[in-house]
């Protein structure tokens, strides 16, 4: 149900790309960003879920709907608006189903690279039918890692520009793209190593999670524990890279807890 769902709103992104003016968005917040196809795209998703399999519904732009403590569909109609608006091309629909705060299930499509990332908790991950696992990759040094800069969070920036240092100096390399939800699925699949970033929703990593946990990676908060969902703050590893990357992350952002 949630490769259908995810399907009907990766076909309006598709036919609609192209067709906006950055002029032609409503802004949410600093530098977030909100348009029809986004809206147009969780209506495609959201009418058939409570169709087909109807339960609470958790989506970026509207209400919640249901007690979202239960089973919950968790959508991100356009994950990458600011991209979309630009013409950059990358962005995608996500669609999970959670218990409470326990991604299920997970679908992530690239609507113009046509790729569908689809995973099931103890089921395993795939892309585009095939399975798919992490990197094998052991030291930071040979790692691609991603990240999102905090734009919802600039009081954050100090202490992600330490972590951003810390990580160019260690990785092999460092992208940053613009949607959580294809940065998890690239960690799922082997294409990167790491991935971190501050603030997020639920919407930004319920379906990229599951993905990562199932293809054999690790999901935590920066702390290496479990708070991703309510804090925002999500790492994403092949595993191996997990310890490392926690004991970064935790020596710098446990500085600005101990300084507030």
């Amino acid at each position: 149900m949630a490769l259908e769902a995810a399907r009907r709103g990766a076909e309006v992104l598709r036919r609609r790309f192209g067709t906006l003016k950055v002029s032609d968005a409503e802004q949410k917040g600093p530098k977030d960003f909100v348009t029809s196809v986004d809206r147009e795209a969780e209506e495609a998703v959201v009418s058939f879920l409570q169709k087909r399999a109807p339960a609470a519904v958790l989506a970026e732009e509207s209400a919640a709907r249901g007690a979202t403590d239960g089973l919950t569909w968790v959508i991100d109609p356009l994950d990458g608006t600011t991209n979309y608006l630009h013409g950059f091309p990358h962005f995608a629909v996500s669609v999970a189903l959670a218990r409470g705060e326990q991604p299920l299930a997970g679908v992530v499509i690239d609507p113009l690279r046509r790729e569908e990332f689809c995973a099931l908790r103890g089921g395993g991950a795939w892309l585009n039918g095939g399975r798919v696992s992490v990197s094998p990759t052991v030291r930071l040094a040979e790692a691609l890692a991603l990240t999102g800069f905090p734009f919802r969070a600039v009081d954050h920036l100090p202490q992600y520009l330490r972590s951003l240092e810390a990580v160019i100096r260690g990785a092999a390399g460092v992208r940053r793209a613009g949607s959580a939800a294809l940065d998890l699925c690239y960690v799922a699949c082997g294409r990167a190593g790491v991935f971190w970033e501050l603030k997020l929703s639920p919407w930004d990593i319920a379906a990229g999670s599951v993905l990562v946990e199932e293809a054999g990676g690790r999901v935590s908060d920066f702390s290496g524990g479990h708070s991703q969902w309510r804090t925002g703050n999500i790492l994403a590893t092949n595993g191996a890279l997990h310890p490392e990357m926690v004991r970064l992350l935790r020596g710098i952002f446990a500085r600005r807890a101990r300084t507030r």
